[in-house]
């Protein structure tokens, strides 16, 4: 730098600039190429530049995305404010199939397990099943909700669909038929999300009345409830084994902000909570085991990061920014080794787990 400072005192005023501006260039190509990361305590900050295998595909959808969830180990389905639900193939960067239906925006998909089959809800009040090697137009149309469907669950022998709405109510369908055969309504229980408890007929749900229900199929009646949160539970997700639960919270500026795991075996009590987004957190998701030596969890947030957590400790282990995408609306586990992303801005983010220099997240595509 002192250099620099003498070269320019030398150099005549026209050529200042010039020099300058080769200096500037070169630091900014240095930038550009370089890997940041800064420690904390209890986590390790991402890779913040995207690697060079980044590949930028064609987009799924052309407004927000807002939820995304796995059909197979190559294919996700996905639904917008674009009205349209997508099968997308993120290994090859093609769409599959659009299917095109609801009058207003995709709020939840959920997957028949081991089949092409699937369903959404919206804003339209309607759910629809489709067929990803089907007609483009919807194989069921049910119609029950007064209000938006903001929770979808298929049971694990894909026999019942669990819908929930913001009108208080679940409902609980005949897959085969279509048929509605249950109904239940709970004053102020305003549905944020729904999933089934493998090999069990509970559905868990969480509410903006800042409570985790835990239902029994068997007559749709409430069969245990979680302390209330203080603040709203946006999501839930039930581990592989169906012994564990984690859901997640609102909030802003870190007073929330946080994902919470519970026993859903005999205490059903808080065991564990994630701390550390500063905004939202709109999805968590138990990865895979063979990602890693200890149990893991992620989350998504409106703060544009993703981040992994010890399931066991509640430490953060490692976090990946986004920068750019928006809120981060959704967040899926594609394959062993992949997490599918859904954002405001950017679409969906394809991310990968990379153990050869320890924990990693890296963003590998977009689409």
């Amino acid at each position: 730098m002192l250099l620099l400072r003498y070269q320019l005192k030398q150099a005549p005023p026209q050529k200042v600039w010039c020099r300058f501006c080769a200096v500037m260039g070169k630091l900014q190509s240095k930038l550009k190429h370089s890997t940041y990361k800064y420690s904390r305590p209890d986590e390790i900050i991402e890779d913040r530049i995207q690697t060079k295998a980044f590949q930028e595909y064609s987009p799924a959808h052309m407004d927000t995305v807002s939820v995304v969830a796995a059909l197979n180990s190559d294919v996700c389905v996905s639904g917008g404010k674009d009205k349209t639900v997508v099968a997308y193939n993120w290994k090859t960067g093609n769409v599959v199939k659009r299917f095109k239906g609801h009058e207003h925006e995709i709020t939840k998909v959920t997957c028949i397990p081991n089949s092409n089959q699937f369903f959404s809800a919206s804003r339209d009040r309607m759910v629809m099943m489709w067929d990803l090697h089907g007609s483009s137009q919807p194989r069921q149309q049910l119609c029950g909700h007064a209000m938006v469907v903001t929770g979808l669950a298929v049971s694990p022998d894909s026999s019942q669909l669990c819908t929930g709405s913001r009108d208080n109510t679940l409902l609980l369908w005949d897959v085969v038929t279509g048929q509605s055969v249950e109904r239940a309504s709970v004053s102020r229980n305003v549905v944020t999300h729904l999933c089934w408890v493998p090999r069990e007929p509970y559905i868990l749900q969480t509410s903006e009345d800042k409570t985790l229900r835990l239902w029994d199929s068997r007559g749709l009646q409430v069969a245990h409830m979680f302390p209330a949160k203080q603040y709203i539970q946006t999501y839930c997700e039930v581990s592989v084994d169906g012994h564990k639960c984690v859901s997640c919270s609102n909030g802003f500026g870190g007073e929330g902000c946080e994902a919470t795991l519970w026993d859903l075996r005999q205490t059903r009590n808080r065991i564990c909570e994630y701390k550390g987004h500063f905004q939202t957190v709109a999805s968590c998701v138990f990865l895979p085991r063979a990602l890693a030596l200890m149990p893991l969890i992620a989350t998504s947030s409106h703060d544009c990061k993703v981040k992994i957590w010890n399931q066991d400790t509640g430490a953060c282990l490692f976090t990946l920014s986004l920068d750019g995408s928006g809120p981060l609306t959704s967040l899926a586990v594609g394959d062993a080794i992949s997490l599918l992303c859904a954002s405001f801005n950017r679409g969906i983010h394809l991310l990968r787990m990379d153990h050869s220099r320890g924990l990693e997240l890296q963003e590998v595509a977009a689409f």
